[in-house]
């Protein structure tokens, strides 16, 4: 859906199904509206293998959580609690700070919010022989496991919740064709353009094509890039406001909008 009243541009959403609230809600702070396309909806896992495995993760001397969704999947099938003498680290402030509204209270978490990023924490450096915990799902974020295993650690994985493809609505792809306002797709995850992009019929993927794009991180940039975009702004990271405010950059949208 479009954000309420008249929009002077949009952001394009890739984010899962019904989870652009908070991107709409900083593209309406900047007098854009949204288009969702959504290629996935997330779905949260309740069994005993998931269960078995977050408890397993949970008790190691490092846990890491890959997204807010990893900690609210978690959440959901067993009580976070820190044990003394845990490290517990995010990849980014989203999910730092939806630790610590789940009653973790601070966490350690990179500046610059992405597998790198965390990846080069000090925590996580001298870790041979050490087990480490990590949140998550399915897909996404490759370079943490195999990091972490070349570093000499053994990582304990649980994946608490999984992302199942959803066909890109009808609707969506009808205004995106027809959309004649400047535009800026939004480009947090690399699966996500991936999963849209082969979806779109091929007039409407030249179309969005054409878009500028506001991306979370150089790797993004560079995926963008090879998937045929040519204006590309390198956002100072994922978060919502931050994805918004370089979408308006790459537009030139005056800031009093």
């Amino acid at each position: 859906m479009d954000s309420p009243g008249p929009a002077a541009w949009y952001v394009i959403s890739l984010r899962p199904q019904h989870g652009h609230a908070t991107l709409r809600a900083a593209a309406a702070r900047r007098g854009a509206g949204l288009l969702a396309l959504s290629p996935w909806r997330i779905e949260l896992r309740d069994d005993g293998d998931a269960r078995s495995a977050l408890a397993a993760a949970q008790a190691a001397p490092r846990v890491l959580f890959t997204s807010p969704a990893a900690v609210r999947a978690a959440a959901r099938l067993h009580p976070l609690r820190r044990k003394r003498g845990q490290t517990w680290l995010a990849v980014g402030a989203g999910t730092a700070g939806a630790l610590e509204r789940a009653g973790i209270g601070a966490v350690l978490a990179p500046t610059r919010m992405d597998s790198e990023g965390v990846l080069a924490l000090p925590a996580l450096q001298d870790i041979r022989g050490l087990d480490i915990g990590l949140i998550t799902a399915p897909g996404g974020r490759g370079t943490i496991v195999p990091t972490l295993q070349r570093r000499g650690a053994r990582v304990l994985r649980a994946d608490v919740y999984r992302r199942v493809p959803v066909p890109v609505s009808s609707a969506a792809i009808v205004r995106l064709r027809d959309l004649d306002l400047p535009a800026c797709l939004a480009l947090s995850s690399g699966e996500a353009l991936t999963g849209v992009l082969a979806q779109l019929p091929p007039p409407v993927g030249r179309r969005l094509r054409r878009c500028a794009v506001a991306a979370a991180s150089a790797r993004l940039v560079a995926l963008a890039r090879a998937h045929g975009f040519r204006r590309i702004v390198q956002a100072e990271g994922p978060r919502p406001a931050q994805l918004v405010a370089a979408a308006a950059a790459a537009l030139r949208i005056p800031a009093h909008r």
